[in-house]
């Protein structure tokens, strides 16, 4: 416990490992939270795009927080639902022969410097035989009153504004996003801030009927993270992929090292045909196509992340690192120590578990916490190649779909910049802890 108390505070000497273990701290918060708060089974439905989850996020649009760095300022979503929004107004007149008026006042503020790209009014209505009919009435700052649309409404209804061709000639062939929000007669059109007004006069024929609709106002902003082009919000798989990528990196790197270390130290001890074996089979594979091979295997096979990660500990525990190990362990074994616990008789495994491999563990270390970024590089290298988990939210699948959107092309960069600049987060911090590390605990590398 004192030693391993005398390492940490010889790690906290180093600025770049205080900043690696700063960095790894905050993204072990980020990982515990959104396991906590975004459940398993939700992100996977808020990754798969299910349209009851995300139809209120617009398609494809750069987080909110872009409005500080844009001389106008950008609309963001609106979400106006009549059954729990305190912005709407509820009057209903039931009359003498079963019909009841319903009418509905939605009132906002629009104090935004360009227009909304996209406008839908989704309608949840209840009857039997008849449907209710609703006429929709808009209301600019100005007082000026412009018809909408007159309509039936099925259970089920999204009626889009942009869609009502009757609804842009009365605009004067404006589309409806600008049409109902322009300054009069200004060209090119100006938006006009202050309070508007959409009103839906409704009848129901029947004395049950209800109707409710949710106005949504899709923004050019959205979130913390912005959404793709199936109008996902991106901050699910950028937290998810943090927790996903740490143990994927940690696993991997974790189950190499421990294992090439033990098969190393059973070749020197026993050495004869055993050690032969070991170290030809490790030559064999050192020539073998590691990514090829798991190319093959995502597209022939399985695509699992678990599937990829065994494949990668199994092709990589004969690695170089276990002729490094044995290296080691030839001087370990010659050893006085050694020699006196194999002449009071202890065991194989004993020895080679107890005396052996404990004594290279401090040169193991700084290379297990350096190896981890390149495996968590690997795992979202192949999802940018098309070989990622399709269940599971990653980075990788992130730039993967974003590379096949022409994300770049479009000059939709946070959909690119935002998982590298984790990726390379990350794999910052792993460099400068792995780097102090092997200052510590290689007494060569050491300040005088």
């Amino acid at each position: 416990m004192k030693a391993l108390k005398n390492a940490f505070r010889e790690i906290l000497r180093y600025p770049a490992a205080v900043g690696g273990l700063v960095i790894l701290f905050l993204l072990i918060v980020a990982a515990i939270s959104a396991m906590i708060f975004i459940p398993y089974d939700e992100a996977i439905s808020l990754w798969r795009g299910d349209e009851a989850v995300v139809y209120t996020n617009p398609k494809a649009v750069p987080p909110a927080w872009m409005n500080f760095f844009t001389s106008e300022k950008l609309p963001v979503t609106q979400v106006i639902n009549s059954v729990d929004s305190p912005k709407v107004e509820r009057v209903v007149e039931p009359h003498s022969d079963g019909t009841t008026d319903i009418t509905l006042t939605y009132t906002f503020d629009f104090e935004y410097d360009r227009f909304y790209p996209e406008m839908v009014l989704y309608f949840d209505t209840t009857f039997d035989t008849k449907q209710p009919f609703v006429a929709i009435r808009w209301v600019t700052p100005d007082g000026t009153e412009i018809r909408v649309a007159d309509i039936g409404v099925d259970r089920s209804l999204s009626y889009r504004f942009a869609q009502d061709d009757k609804l842009t000639r009365r605009l004067g062939g404006e589309v409806a996003e600008i049409g109902l929000f322009k300054v009069p007669d200004s060209d090119p059109p100006v938006p006009q801030k202050g309070t508007y007004q959409m009103r839906l006069e409704g009848l129901t024929f029947e004395p049950d009927s209800t109707i409710e609709a949710e106005l949504v106002m899709y923004g050019m902003v959205h979130g913390l993270a912005g959404t793709d082009h199936l109008r996902r919000d991106l901050l699910t798989p950028l937290l998810w992929g943090i927790p996903i990528a740490l143990s994927f990196g940690l696993v991997a790197s974790l189950g190499i090292s421990i294992l090439g270390m033990a098969i190393a130290a059973v070749g020197v001890w026993y050495g004869g045909w055993i050690d032969e074996v070991i170290q030809r089979i490790t030559e064999v594979n050192l020539v073998l196509p590691f990514l090829p091979i798991l190319i093959m295997i995502g597209t022939f096979y399985n695509r699992s992340i678990w599937l990829m990660l065994g494949v990668t500990i199994l092709l990589s525990i004969f690695g170089g690192q276990v002729k490094q190990n044995r290296a080691i362990f030839l001087q370990i074994k010659e050893t006085t120590y050694v020699e006196a616990a194999k002449a009071y008789g202890a065991s194989d495994m004993r020895i080679i578990f107890l005396y052996l491999i404990p004594r290279i563990i401090p040169v193991i270390i700084p290379a297990l916490v350096a190896g981890i970024p390149g495996f968590v590089f690997l795992e979202a290298a192949l999802a940018v190649l098309g070989l990622g988990d399709p269940v599971l939210p990653t980075w990788g699948k992130v730039i993967n779909d974003a590379s096949n959107n022409g994300a770049l092309f479009r000059g939709l960069y946070y959909w690119v910049l935002e998982p590298a600049a984790l990726l390379a987060l990350t794999g910052l911090a792993f460099a400068m802890l792995g780097f102090s590390l092997d200052r510590v605990f290689n007494p060569r590398l050491r300040e005088a």
